[in-house]
């Protein structure tokens, strides 16, 4: 399953090639790749490659977001040209309840684009996801630029309005049984319990 992310996040299109998701069947888990330019700006994370960066969102990203709207639980996954990631789970919109988890995920920068393939353990899925939304982030300054997979409409921007990639209402109908299988039913996880 593959997903373009063709927009600002205020509904804008980009003025590059877009970034490209996929996710397939993964060892434990999904298999989320990306496919992206590398814009090299901002600089590096001071992370290292293959460990978790807080405020990873301040850097060159791609983020994908996995949600059971019924409970407002959702997995964040962030990952960076440069090997850094950063992993949270949500109960409630912006409530982190864990983060910097660990996770296998391997960047590779090549001229002006970068591929990423990281490995989301079933664990870090709340149970019941029934939407999703992808970002990415990249520049500086006055050239930061916020895009979305599925970007707020032009009609409901407000004035001096920025940019949330919590706006769970804007999130569209995602199902892990479309990418595993009809007959596939997601592993329980001890990370959601108390959660649901």
């Amino acid at each position: 399953m593959e997903f373009l992310i063709r927009h600002t996040w205020d509904s804008d299109p980009v003025t590059h090639k877009p970034i490209r998701l996929a996710f397939s069947p993964g060892e434990g888990g999904l298999k989320m790749q990306v496919f992206a330019p590398f814009f090299n700006d901002p600089e590096a994370p001071p992370g290292q490659p293959g460990q978790p960066f807080p405020g990873l969102w301040d850097y060159e990203v791609v983020e994908s977001f996995f949600l059971d709207s019924t409970k407002e639980n959702y997995l964040e996954v962030e990952v960076c040209p440069h090997g850094q990631h950063l992993v949270l789970l949500l109960s409630g919109v912006g409530h982190a309840f864990m983060q910097q988890l660990p996770l296998v995920f391997n960047a590779n920068i090549t001229g002006d684009k970068w591929v990423g393939e990281a490995q989301l353990p079933w664990s870090y899925f709340p149970p019941n996801v029934n939407k999703m939304n992808s970002y990415a982030i990249h520049g500086s300054g006055e050239k930061r630029t916020y895009e979305a997979l599925y970007p707020i409409p032009k009609e409901d921007i407000v004035d001096g309005q920025k940019p949330n990639f919590h706006r769970l209402e804007y999130f569209q109908k995602f199902r892990l049984q479309s990418i595993m299988g009809e007959d596939w039913v997601q592993p329980e996880s001890d990370l959601w319990k108390g959660k649901l």
